[in-house]
């Protein structure tokens, strides 16, 4: 069994961090998903001391699709950036003890907009801005209406607390947009008070009567959004839950539990 972090290289600094991996079938490398295995992870700063850890963190299961894919949660603060090892200790109900190792940079900064920093003001599309028509705006093929009321700068104008996911359920890179879009939609009428904004991270144009990638580079890619370079980036999904003061109270890449997800919105609402 193989551990593999989930984090993109760059994503991980000093201070608190919210690290995702998964277990991995050595011989199929296909992904190993099963909530009764536990895991534990002992963190050692390999520069400074690679023999003594410097932390030793629980972390939490969750699904990232249901009955078929599931992540590890681990929140950990690194003192300083470098080269840092993790070692995982883990076990199914009943089973064997094992365990596994991983390595992993840590730097210095991130350009992501991390918890207790301010919001940039950027503009989302919003449902009035296409006529209502939604397909020209989300790839969400159930589109919720309620993720597509306010722009972004609009309820930070307000003072409104807000919830902002970036997810991109036709192209998506890491194949999770649509799982995660579709699991935060049931928290909209749980927080009328707080505005939920949807946002397509990649830059789109309608054409045909579907949203099209806009492509550049060489071989063609697609193109991050204006939204997505302000707020830093380097992977999708990404989901930021905002208070009344504009700070970032909330950070999740890919995936969130409920537990996680309600507790961020609870202390904004």
């Amino acid at each position: 069994m193989l551990p593999y972090l989930i984090n993109s290289a760059g994503e991980m600094t000093c201070g608190p961090n919210r690290l995702l991996f998964v277990f991995l079938d050595p011989k199929t490398n296909a992904p190993i998903a099963d909530p009764k295995r536990t895991a534990k992870i002992a963190f050692y700063d390999l520069a400074r001391d690679p023999s003594k850890p410097s932390a030793t963190v629980d972390t939490a299961f969750v699904w990232a699709i249901e009955n078929e894919r599931g992540n590890y949660i681990a929140n950990v603060d690194f003192p300083e950036a470098g080269i840092w090892g993790g070692e995982i200790t883990t076990a199914t109900a009943g089973g064997a003890q094992e365990n596994v190792r991983m390595t992993f940079q840590v730097s210095a900064t991130s350009p992501v907009v991390r918890v207790g920093q301010a919001a940039p003001a950027t503009k989302t599309p919003t449902a009035s801005d296409v006529g209502g028509d939604l397909a020209k705006i989300s790839t969400d093929t159930k589109p919720d209406p309620g993720l597509y009321k306010i722009s972004e700068d609009e309820a930070l104008s307000k003072h409104q607390p807000f919830l902002i996911a970036f997810a991109t359920p036709k192209f998506c890179q890491s194949a999770q947009c649509g799982p995660t879009l579709d699991r935060l939609k049931p928290f909209v009428a749980k927080y009328p008070s707080v505005a939920f904004i949807h946002v397509e991270p990649y830059q789109l144009e309608f054409k045909d009567g579907q949203l099209q990638p806009v492509l550049t580079g060489n071989p063609p890619n697609l193109t991050p959004a204006d939204v997505t370079n302000r707020w830093g980036l380097l992977s999708e999904p990404w989901v930021f839950v905002v208070d009344r003061g504009g700070i970032v109270r909330g950070s999740f890449a890919l995936i969130f539990s409920d537990a996680e997800l309600s507790a961020a919105l609870d202390k904004v609402r």
